[in-house]
């Protein structure tokens, strides 16, 4: 039987430059979020510049976006890093750093054991949820799907 990992995404778009004044708090928390989600329990993989973090990586258009993508063993994992660890904290302050959305940021989805999902993935995944909502093929953590054979 094929075994599924949860990959998600998120996204942010900055108030102001990555290197700015305002954004040096969130910039300095990165290094020390980013070596608890990899030693957290469920953690498979997590995507990385040549700075270790997503922040130079440009996906998007506009260069005020930001991306962090990470895949983990389950959902129960990832929920536990996200709302239960000093990630929390770091999301508790985001309106400091970061605008107010106006569409989707966050997109869950399931994947085959061993394979890493691609920007590309995470854009099509956004998009859906903005265009459809929370479907089998892209969900948030309030409308959770099963993976599917």
């Amino acid at each position: 039987m094929q075994k599924f990992h949860l990959a998600q995404v998120n996204i942010s778009k900055l108030l102001e430059p990555i290197d700015s004044p305002l954004l040096a708090d969130f910039v300095a928390q990165l290094d020390e979020i980013n070596a608890l989600a990899e030693q957290s329990q469920g953690f498979v993989w997590r995507l990385k510049g040549d700075n270790e973090n997503a922040t130079a990586l440009r996906i998007f258009e506009d260069e005020m976006i930001i991306i962090n993508m990470s895949v983990w063993e389950s959902i129960d994992d990832l929920k536990e890093f996200a709302f239960k660890t000093a990630h929390a904290g770091v999301m508790r302050g985001r309106n400091k750093w970061f605008e107010k959305p106006t569409e989707a940021t966050l997109a869950l989805w399931w994947i085959p054991e061993n394979v890493i999902p691609t920007p590309q993935d995470a854009k099509e995944r956004l998009a859906s949820i903005n265009k459809n909502g929370s479907t089998p093929f892209a969900f948030t953590f309030k409308d959770v799907f099963l993976p599917t054979i």
